[in-house]
């Protein structure tokens, strides 16, 4: 399946210059959904990931039905007060400024072998800050996978060393 086909550009969006890749319309086509979350649950069962996680908010809507379809675990990744327990943060840069991460302290068990997956995959900082919770609580990052990859932004070259899974990739701005 050419999940592009069910992707919308959005140009100008969220400021002038931007051209977002809009991923509601392929959540819409409950056929073209399945089939990604289901190529991306198969990456994760190759992985032989223990849990899923996923950094708010789109990291939800790909790695929740990733977790449910493997009967595994998931952990949310949130922004800085949005968890109700202990939790340990990271600050990361953005394009304009920083923000901060958070995840529960006992939600990653030492050893356990963890699929990181979220919507897209642009510079990478993101799915930086969260590989380093991920490690400090003493779980293992065996797999990222992601519905779609801005290859021109070079994000996989942030996070090399680890094993990336894209459904689809857009090398051109």
């Amino acid at each position: 399946m050419d999940f592009k086909e069910h992707l919308t550009i959005v140009e100008d969006y969220p400021k002038e210059g931007i051209r977002f890749i809009d991923i509601t319309t392929l959540m819409q086509n409950g056929e073209a959904y399945r089939h990604a979350v289901d190529q991306m649950a198969e990456y994760a069962k190759s992985k032989q990931a223990d849990v899923v996680i996923g950094p708010e908010a789109r990291g939800f809507v790909v790695g929740c039905p990733i977790a449910y379809s493997l009967q595994k675990g998931f952990v949310p990744v949130r922004k800085k007060g949005k968890l109700p327990r202990e939790v340990i943060e990271v600050d990361y840069g953005l394009e304009y400024g920083k923000d901060c991460l958070t995840i529960h302290k006992d939600s990653i068990q030492k050893g356990q072998r963890v699929l990181i997956a979220d919507d897209l995959l642009a510079t990478g900082g993101t799915i930086e800050a969260t590989i380093k919770m991920v490690e400090e609580l003493g779980g293992e990052v065996v797999g990222i996978a992601f519905l779609i990859e801005l290859g021109f932004l070079s994000g996989r070259e942030r996070l090399k060393g680890y094993d990336i899974f894209s459904l689809t990739t857009y090398d051109e701005e």
